[in-house]
């Protein structure tokens, strides 16, 4: 028998439709109005949708299009000022010159290596640029802002991680004694796509984030899309496919803004993972990721461990989880929490959720009593409101 929590008056995703569908685009470099479906085994592939288009007259130049928008379109949750859109109006350094040849991976690598904000022109229409190296964010960089104008989709290929920030590694710089809690770099990713991330096999720090690895500094998301992207198939504390972050400097939590993650696939963890990392997750959409793990954590005798979390991941000591206006559905776990894995050791951590919908996020192992979808152990009941999980 299917369980059914509601608590509250139900808010703004309680009954919407699901998002415009997931957009995984094309492999190459390429302008595309529709781009083509990214495998993600073994989750179901993201479903392609069409670019919002522009009419144009024959002989005049073409119209800008811009891929569909991301994130619950019915969510209204207050994006605190700490989880708005940087200003790009004036860039710092431009991707491309007009064109989608003039985009290219080597461009995006030096851009990111140099900081500050980063826009493209890659023309009117939606390109994907596939990446033969990862982008990494030099430690010396205040702020590093990545802005698609809805237009750009950065693709790992199905072969390596897209962006990585990591304060504790030398190699990017070494820019304090205390790495794992600094201000710098601030990481704001908005207005973009990523698509066939992998890092699978680099167990750098742990393993984990296969479009996106932080540590350190701040991170933020807004507007964006993660589609069909992926990390280890195995080992109890390892996920992210989408992002997997390692601290956050004075213990911020990372904000996840009108964003929509699909078809992602990790031992744990599928979208979104941590240890020991505070998240607020505001009108945003989460669906079809599986948690492939087996063993969970710690690994039971004779198994590799893993399979917690089908969308979220989060483990540690004191941390919080918001949230907020948010759809999670059809996300699995070959363990426990089909939709949320949330485990604070010392059981401080605490678990809030308003005006949200969870729905068919089954779990093959385990689950807390009355919270369909859930994994808790935090400190006390988790709080929620407007809520229905079933």
């Amino acid at each position: 028998m299917t369980s059914l929590l509601i608590v509250g008056s139900l808010g703004a995703c309680g009954d919407d439709p699901a998002p415009v569908g997931a957009v995984a685009p094309t492999a190459r470099a390429v302008p595309s109005a529709a781009p083509a479906t990214t495998s993600a085994a073994p989750s179901p592939a993201a479903t392609s949708a069409p670019a919002r288009a522009a009419a144009s007259s024959p002989g005049r130049p073409a119209r800008p299009t811009t891929l569909p928008a991301p994130g619950n379109p019915a969510g209204r949750a207050d994006v605190p000022a700490a989880a708005r859109p940087a200003d790009t109006s004036r860039p710092d350094r431009t991707v491309g010159d007009g064109t989608p040849a003039s985009c290219t991976s080597a461009a995006v690598v030096r851009a990111v290596a140099a900081g500050g904000v980063i826009t493209f022109d890659c023309g009117p229409a939606p390109v994907t640029i596939t990446m033969t190296a990862t982008a990494k964010v030099r430690n010396a960089s205040a702020d590093t802002v990545l802005d698609g104008g809805h237009r750009v989709t950065l693709s790992g290929g199905g072969k390596r991680r897209i962006l990585y920030m990591n304060t504790c590694d030398r190699a990017q710089g070494w820019t304090t004694s205390h790495c794992q809690d600094q201000d710098t770099p601030r990481l704001t990713i908005q207005n973009m796509a990523f698509t066939g991330g992998d890092s699978t096999g680099d167990r750098t720090e742990g393993g984990g984030g296969g479009a996106i690895f932080v540590r350190g500094g701040h991170v933020r998301v807004i507007d964006s899309r993660f589609t069909g992207n992926r990390c280890d198939r195995t080992g109890p504390d390892l996920g992210g496919a989408a992002l997997r972050v390692l601290d956050q400097g004075g213990d911020t939590p990372v904000y996840v803004v009108g964003s929509t993650f699909t078809g992602g696939s990790c031992s744990n963890g599928a979208a979104l993972s941590s240890i020991g990392v505070s998240w607020t997750v505001l009108n945003s959409y989460f669906a079809d990721n599986s948690a492939v793990g087996r063993g969970a954590n710690p690994a039971r005798a004779g198994t590799p461990g893993g399979g917690s979390g089908g969308a979220l991941y989060l483990d540690g000591d004191r941390f919080t989880l918001t949230l907020d206006q948010t759809i999670i559905e059809n996300n699995r776990a070959a363990e426990g929490g089909g939709a949320v894995f949330f485990v604070s050791n010392d059981r401080t951590g605490r678990l809030t959720l308003r005006d949200c919908r969870l729905r068919r996020n089954p779990s093959a192992g385990f689950g807390t009593p009355g919270l369909p979808g859930i994994f808790y152990l935090g400190a006390g009941a988790p709080r929620i409101s407007g809520s229905r999980l079933s």
